[in-house]
């Protein structure tokens, strides 16, 4: 199961970086929509659509829910200005387990949870014992041994995941994390609450 995982991830990782295809500034409408099976965050009829791309175990991406995303959903997505819209991008067997079981907790809990093993991300994300490292997290909100694997155990959910990362690499360039796609304009990287509010400012001032 474990070496499965892993030589999926490592296929998608070598065809990222070594397939490189060239960025333009046109996108598919389509995947810049809200997808079947997504879960949005603030108002569905918000201006600006915030489109996040992240590995859950990029201590980058931690540090955007951590310290820059409370922000902008206090003066953004809670105004009802922008919707966020998280998409796994997983780098590893820990980013892939923990972008499976965000997905099994139900659109009630789930950016809680993305939000949760974010924080404990130094906690769960290891070489070694990550799963475990992960459900015992998981355990202490109620979810169950048994759920916890077959989530994880869950092929179809997986191959989701898998297949739109390479999407996203294919239609918008997407090869590093965080990446935010804000009403069809890429920004890579964990940058300033500053220059988030710029981007926003702008868009909503035209």
């Amino acid at each position: 199961m474990k070496k499965r995982f892993i030589k999926k991830i490592l296929l998608i990782n070598l065809l990222i970086f070594f397939f490189t295809i060239p960025l333009t500034n046109t996108y598919s409408a389509k995947l810049t929509d809200i997808q079947e099976g997504e879960w949005v965050l603030g108002d569905i009829d918000a201006p600006i659509t915030m489109i996040e791309y992240a590995s859950m175990s990029c201590p980058h991406c931690a540090a955007f829910h951590i310290e820059t995303l409370p922000i902008i959903k206090k003066e953004y997505i809670d105004t009802g200005k922008v919707k966020l819209i998280f998409r796994d991008f997983p780098f590893n067997l820990p980013a892939l387990q923990g972008s499976m079981i965000t997905k099994c907790v139900g659109e009630d809990l789930y950016f809680k949870y993305l939000d949760a093993l974010f924080s404990l991300q130094k906690k769960w994300v290891k070489s070694k014992g990550s799963r475990e490292s992960l459900f015992n997290i998981l355990s202490n909100t109620g979810m169950t041994k048994e759920e916890f694997d077959e989530c994880l155990n869950n092929k179809d959910l997986e191959n989701k995941i898998l297949s739109h990362q390479i999407r996203a690499h294919e239609e918008y360039n997407i090869k590093t994390t965080p990446s935010f796609i804000i009403n069809g304009t890429l920004i890579e990287g964990n940058k300033s609450i500053d220059t988030f509010r710029k981007t926003f400012d702008t868009i909503l001032s035209n």
